[in-house]
């Protein structure tokens, strides 16, 4: 402190503003806090000379005295590069940063390489554990469900709060956990109708893997629906890649001749990195897009609009998915009651891969 009571080059500190005020600093503490203690007018001097010397809490000491982190977790079973090509997840993260960000809370964000992990069932377990034993974050949201889904057992036995994106509409909140779900048979009508008013009885999905819970939901919801209307599907997994998606493309699609029985008029992609990858492979087999077969996307993103041609999609507030689940955990942090939030339907946006069935 020099001779005028002004605070040396650094960071402000509670003792500083003490001493300019010529109070205590426990008084100091519960006005910064907002806690009992000192007068209002004795709060309004500190708050104001706290932002007049540009003094910030000390992160790591907010935690201590809440017996909290402000962080939250999140494990991403995919290729790291994947990740940065797939605007899903960058709408989805930028989402929960938004909520986070309003709650001056932080995101841990870990990626784990499939190539990486022998055994895919314990595949992210590690950094649970790791992240729980240290007290690295106040509760995670999980992505990417799968049967017997080890993660929420072990979490329950942490008692760290988490929330599941994406989960089905039976799956029912409880202690320490909520969820943001997705009716995958309501999407799935909304494809396959559209696809059935222009004139598809023979269609393909191209889905994710089908280990995953909402993917495989994806694909008997589209039979089903399909079978509803008089259509067939033919079914054909892989890996959410460009490349997988022109791979399962050429699988679906060699040898088959337009206008024949087995063609399929029109093919749905279970994201877009897919669908672009599956668009190129059509080119690559000579076939014309919508003109032979029609393109369909379920996720829309800006790779959609930006396609030759541009893309039909199922368009989803993707953005909203990650603030809902993020909302969620920041209640179950505070100590709320767990509750579900079920996700808006998602709306067809019809664009030049679509067109009329002419065989």
């Amino acid at each position: 402190m020099s001779a005028l009571g002004t605070p040396q080059a650094g960071k402000v500190t509670i003792s500083d503003l003490a001493f300019r005020l010529g109070i205590s600093k426990a008084s100091v503490s519960y006005a910064l806090n907002g806690q009992p203690g000192v007068s209002e007018s004795t709060r309004a001097r500190v708050l104001a000379l706290a932002s007049e010397l540009g003094w910030y809490p000390s992160s790591s000491a907010r935690a201590l005295s809440h017996s909290r982190t402000d962080s939250v977790g999140i494990v991403l079973f995919r290729d790291p590069e994947q990740i940065g090509a797939e605007p899903f997840y960058m709408s989805i993260l930028a989402g929960i940063e938004g909520i986070l960000g309003t709650h001056e809370m932080n995101l841990l964000l870990r990626m784990v390489d499939p190539r990486t992990v022998p055994d895919e069932r314990t595949r992210d377990l590690p950094v649970y554990e790791r992240w729980a034993g240290e007290g690295r974050v106040d509760g995670v949201i999980l992505f990417d469900h799968v049967h017997d889904d080890p993660r929420p057992p072990l979490l329950d036995r942490f008692k760290m709060p988490y929330v599941r994106l994406g989960a089905g509409l039976d799956a029912l909140p409880s202690a320490g956990n909520s969820n943001v779900t997705v009716s995958q048979a309501a999407d799935a009508a909304t494809v396959v109708e559209a696809l059935h008013r222009h004139g598809h009885r023979r269609i393909a999905f191209v889905s994710g893997p089908l280990d995953l819970l909402h993917e495989e939901r994806k694909s008997e919801q589209i039979t089903a629906h399909a079978r509803r209307l008089g259509m067939s599907v033919v079914l054909c997994p892989a890996d959410y890649s460009a490349d997988d998606g022109g791979t399962a493309t050429i699988a679906v699609m060699a040898g088959l001749v337009p206008g024949s029985p087995e063609f399929p008029t029109a093919v749905v992609y279970g994201n877009d990195l897919m669908a672009v990858g599956g668009l190129q492979a059509l080119k690559r087999l000579n076939l014309c897009v919508p003109a032979q077969v029609s393109v369909i996307s379920w996720d829309d993103s800006i790779l959609c609009k930006l396609s030759s041609p541009s893309l039909s999609a199922l368009s989803r507030s993707v953005s909203d998915l990650g603030r809902s689940s993020a909302q969620l955990l920041v209640e179950l942090i505070g100590g709320h009651e767990p509750r579900n939030i079920q996700a808006c339907p998602g709306v067809f946006q019809l664009r030049e891969s679509l067109g009329r069935n002419l065989f």
